[in-house]
């Protein structure tokens, strides 16, 4: 279908970048003129407001996330093209409809684990919370991307080991990021309920990052809204949130953004006296610190994935 285009044009999210880049710029010309209605009286950001600093690291966090995803996509295709050639018990053909609709229900479906695992897992938080950092909510904070996707990389395996092709793995895994492009917006309100119901909206996602208590590890789904309401992580927005990291890294270095947390990980271990607390650093969820009384870098009691343990920077 894409043959016509050379090798490295062919992935689907090089593709949209024109449409990404239109969707950005007519949203962010209707947030400027809609300052003019500002009531001098609000705090915070407007609703769908740009800041230039923030959405020009999201921008570039988004660049740069196209190589890094490269290099993963190309471990991942090696290790899953020998696992659906030697071992999978069966092959799934390319040239048949349903073999495109498996791989892309499917593939939301594992999309919806590694997201929860992200916010429950420190260690894969770490990789993650970049995309949380900044408390806009626009098109340009949906291209905040992390630049380590090694954890869907491992979880994606089961797909190829039951026959479904490579390629469509990741030929579905681009088509879930696209989809998702347009859910990072505060200029849609809620939709019909029937599709509010069944797919991620925009207001389905405004809940997903925000930073209040009631909104925090919420709302998981990259298409599919379902697998929250089947597995219980599913809150409907009853007001605006507030957007960001409970605790804001406070900078615009897009190298800090994504690596932050994995030092505040590194100073947590290194400040322990044993390899229960090391551990618990680096695999229990984002917040969590010994129960011994032990100052650390995070709250003393477990807390939800949107903390952020690093302090400010």
């Amino acid at each position: 279908m894409l043959e016509f285009l050379p090798e490295p044009m062919r992935e689907p999210t090089v593709l949209a970048i024109p449409f990404f880049v239109g969707m950005l710029a007519i949203e962010w010309f209707a947030a400027a003129k809609l300052e003019h209605d500002h009531d001098d009286d609000e705090t915070g950001p407007l609703p769908g407001a740009y800041e230039t600093r923030d959405a020009r690291a999201s921008v570039l966090m988004g660049l740069v996330s196209i190589a890094t995803s490269a290099f993963w996509k190309l471990l991942g295709l090696i290790a899953y093209t020998a696992v659906f050639t030697y071992v999978a018990p069966w092959q799934l053909p390319m040239n048949q409809w349903y073999s495109w609709v498996i791989a892309f229900v499917a593939v939301d479906f594992i999309y919806y684990w590694v997201h929860r695992v992200s916010h429950r897992v420190r260690i894969v938080w770490a990789t993650h919370q970049a995309h949380h950092s900044s408390e806009y909510f626009n098109f340009a904070t949906a291209l905040r991307q992390k630049w380590n996707i090694s954890a869907a990389i491992v979880m994606w395996l089961p797909l190829p080991l039951l026959g479904v092709p490579p390629a469509l793995v990741f030929f579905a895994y681009s088509l879930n990021l696209i989809y998702q492009f347009w859910i990072h917006t505060e200029h849609i309100d809620k939709m019909w309920r029937p599709f509010e119901y069944v797919f991620n909206t925009p207001s389905h996602h405004r809940v997903h990052h925000g930073r209040d208590p009631e909104y925090l590890d919420r709302n998981y789904g990259g298409v599919f809204i379902i697998w929250d309401r089947m597995f219980g992580s599913f809150t409907p927005e009853v007001r605006r949130p507030r957007y960001g990291l409970t605790k804001p890294v406070d900078t615009y270095n897009i190298w800090t953004l994504e690596t932050h947390e994995y030092a505040a990980i590194a100073r947590d271990v290194r400040s322990s006296t044993s390899w229960r607390a090391r551990l618990g650093y680096i695999f229990g969820p984002p917040g969590w610190a010994p129960k011994t009384g032990v100052e650390t870098t995070g709250p003393a009691v477990p807390k939800l994935a949107n903390e952020s343990v690093s302090p400010r920077s």
